[in-house]
């Protein structure tokens, strides 16, 4: 896997195996990268479920001004943080190794990363097949909603398998899905009147 354009082009990441039953090739990450792009310059972006990072250092090296990564997976968590390292991006970057479907989304001593801007939000597919109001999963997606988590008008980029049916909080106001053979991406956009508040559990 490698980094497709940007100023860290060319450059390689290390994958975890745990990570193909959620492949994402090339062709997926230039044409969604392609459309994303006059979002990302400047953004301050969260990748939630990140496995070893390849969609926020992609983001990362198109523009954005900073990433949060959010996993709790013990060996992707290293080879997260070897990739930073590897593109000397520790400035720009905070890897959160903690269960995206408890945290708050606010890591302590990050106030600078905060608000997201654009939030990547990739769960296992399996999760994303039985998310409902009330289980963990939408109730982690109202949490990001809030105003002291995301901007408003944020963006939610929410990678799913083909055909999945999602039941996604209000705060969240449906865009655009793009299929992408086996997989859909769906768009939101942050409805202001409609987010959250309060203190995160």
């Amino acid at each position: 896997m490698q980094i497709i354009a940007g100023k860290y082009r060319h450059r390689k990441l290390q994958t975890s195996p745990g990570e193909t039953t959620r492949p994402i090739t090339a062709r997926v990450k230039v044409a969604l990268f392609d459309r994303l792009q006059p979002l990302l310059e400047d953004a301050r972006v969260a990748d939630v479920f990140a496995g070893t990072g390849t969609i926020g250092l992609e983001a990362l090296s198109r523009g954005a001004r900073s990433v949060v990564f959010i996993e709790s997976d013990r060996v992707a968590v290293e080879l997260l943080r070897s990739n930073i390292a590897t593109l000397k991006a520790e400035e720009e970057t905070l890897c959160w190794a903690t269960d995206a479907s408890k945290c708050s989304f606010r890591p302590k001593g990050a106030e600078s990363f905060l608000p997201f801007d654009v939030v990547f939000f990739d769960p296992p597919y399996l999760y994303a097949s039985r998310m409902k109001a009330g289980t963990m999963l939408y109730r982690s997606l109202e949490r990001l909603a809030r105003d002291e988590i995301t901007t408003a008008g944020a963006l939610l980029v929410l990678r799913c398998g083909h055909k999945t049916e999602l039941d996604v909080p209000a705060a969240w106001r449906p865009e655009q899905m793009l299929n992408y053979s086996s997989m859909d991406v769906h768009l939101f956009r942050k409805d202001s009147g409609k987010s959250e508040s309060g203190a995160a559990p």
